[in-house]
């Protein structure tokens, strides 16, 4: 009995012709275009938002924040993972239209847009947890039994909420 073996690779094989074609109904990246989308750039203060009347034009800030979501999404910090995402992943292809910036590129996009980054991060964040798009849904209880603390750590009010919350964004801003 032969063992399984793959296609030749030297086939020619037939792919769909649209990208769309790629990316299912319920795929996550169908929101991060709706929601980049949704945002007024130049106001939030992204550099090049508004194009130069001369030299080469640059990569359209939408296009770099899409890839930069896509990144925190999926855990991808690095400028370089970025860019080998752009090559090979159908998702990332759709999501920016074959657009294939360079590691410098993402790394001096975010350079440059530090604050809008941290602006729009948050406004991303809250709104799924709104939509519960992710978070909480998982709860493992393994018999363990436990005593009640109350301790000064353990006990939460809004002063030490909202103060989780400023730890939050400064280190989303780092």
């Amino acid at each position: 009995m032969k063992h399984r073996s793959g296609l030749d690779r030297s086939q020619t094989l037939m792919f769909p012709e649209r990208l769309e074609d790629y990316v299912g109904a319920e795929n996550p990246v169908l929101f991060l275009d709706a929601f980049v989308g949704t945002l007024d750039l130049p106001a939030l203060g992204f550099a090049k938002a508004q194009c130069a009347a001369t030299g080469r034009p640059p990569y359209d800030p939408g296009a770099l924040l899409k890839l930069y979501l896509y990144g925190y999404l999926h855990r991808i910090r690095s400028s370089r993972l970025l860019e080998a995402e752009c090559h090979r992943n159908v998702e990332v292809i759709w999501l920016l239209g074959k657009l294939t910036p360079d590691f410098k590129t993402i790394a001096d996009f975010r350079k440059e847009n530090l604050k809008p980054l941290g602006a729009v991060s948050g406004q991303f964040t809250v709104l799924c947890r709104k939509l519960e798009l992710f978070g909480g849904q998982l709860l493992a209880i393994d018999g363990s039994k436990f005593g009640a603390v109350n301790a000064r750590d353990q006990n939460f009010n809004a002063a030490k909420l909202e103060e989780l919350i400023a730890r939050a964004d400064a280190r989303l801003a780092e």
